[in-house]
């Protein structure tokens, strides 16, 4: 289960499934929207209020993300949710009859716990972070196992009260085409770009978020040589403006909405130049790339951020005038773009999805688990 149709919870879902099927191609699956199954019309609400805050008033976010205060206020309106669900999750458990359930995000993975705990259910329930630091909002009675990205992740769930052995350091899924190492020489050609040349790829997430254009306009002005690939994502003004903006400039600029071979573009890119949402950060780490990260959304990405800055895989530049200067100096010291590159390498978790998937089905209902 997951939330948001184009989502890094999805993309997570998407991965662990077909790692599954690889693994055991007679099993069978269900990957559903958890909240869109449930409450379609309020999943609508919060997604919009949720992209209204984090435009316009990303402090109030920051505020709300895993604030104790918030998390015990809200407890009323989580179980209320919870309990209401029951009757849509009776009707879905019903027709498919799961030996197992995993869940890429905090709220079904709750309204799941909350179902199972109240029918006395027994199977086995696993929680999948798709970020690097856990939020309270993850801990509930009836989940069986947590999935984290880190050892870090680890021993904040360990302080927040879940059982040590109830914690699976895998990584956050990704396509296990991530593992593979691309010949760079074939994908210069295909791609018609320069290994001489350094390469950055911007990324904003599945929706195009941050300063992407800003951050266009002060990398076309670089003295120093560069090409640049800019994914646009689901922003169709944005992907408009990039069309217009490569047609002007001498540098060369790829451009693309959505591709499904972003492996590739990351394996021949010198650096990523993005917001570090999970599966972006995974995704870079799995192809040792440094990251360079501008204007990190409140919540969840500012706890990105802190694991890629004190890991040193990351720089964060804050004023997108500056990014050029950064972005220059960074090319300028291969000795620190080596080692922000060794960084990622030693962090990064390309088989998390097979790792995952191969737990899952070494793990039957029958056996018992640690509870958090």
């Amino acid at each position: 289960m997951y939330i948001t149709k184009v989502s890094g919870h999805r993309a997570a879902t998407i991965a662990l499934e077909k790692s599954l099927q690889l693994l055991e191609p007679t099993i069978e699956i269900m990957s559903i929207n958890g909240f869109g199954y449930t409450y379609p019309l309020l999943e609508k609400v919060v997604n919009k209020a949720y992209m209204g805050i984090i435009k316009r008033t990303p402090r109030v976010w920051d505020f709300l993300y895993d604030n104790p205060n918030v998390v015990k206020r809200t407890e009323t309106i989580k179980n209320y949710l919870h309990k209401t669900s029951h009757t849509k999750l009776s009707q879905l458990f019903e027709k498919f009859q799961p030996d197992t359930v995993v869940c890429t995000q905090a709220f079904p993975c709750g309204m799941v716990a909350d179902y199972k705990m109240a029918h006395n259910l027994k199977f086995l329930l696993i929680g999948v972070l798709t970020d690097y630091a856990p939020h309270s909002f993850w801990l509930n009675c009836g989940v069986d196992y947590y999935v984290v990205p880190s050892e870090e992740s680890r021993e904040r769930f360990i302080k927040k009260g879940v059982h040590p052995q109830a914690i699976k350091v895998f990584g956050i899924p990704i396509k296990t085409s991530f593992a593979k190492k691309f010949d760079k020489e074939a994908l210069a050609q295909k791609f018609q770009l320069s290994l001489k040349i350094p390469t950055l790829l911007i990324m904003g997430g599945g929706q195009g978020l941050g300063p992407i254009k800003d951050v266009v306009k002060s990398l076309i002005k670089l003295k120093t040589n560069v090409q640049l690939i800019v994914l646009a994502g689901t922003n169709k003004r944005l992907l408009r403006w990039l069309k217009k903006i490569q047609k002007k400039t001498e540098k060369k600029i790829l451009v693309y909405d959505f591709v499904d071979y972003v492996e590739e573009l990351m394996e021949i890119s010198t650096l990523i130049i993005t917001k570090p949402g999970g599966m972006t950060t995974s995704e870079a780490l799995a192809k040792s790339l440094p990251i360079v990260i501008v204007n990190p959304l409140p919540g969840q990405e500012m706890r990105n951020t802190d694991f890629l800055l004190q890991t040193g895989i990351a720089i964060r530049v804050d004023r997108t005038h500056d990014i050029g200067e950064e972005i220059e100096l960074l090319l300028k010291s291969p000795q620190r773009l080596a080692a922000m590159r060794r960084a990622a390498y030693d962090n990064g978790r390309p088989q998390a999805a097979v790792d995952t998937a191969r737990f899952i089905l070494q793990h039957p209902v029958e056996q018992s688990s640690p509870k958090s």
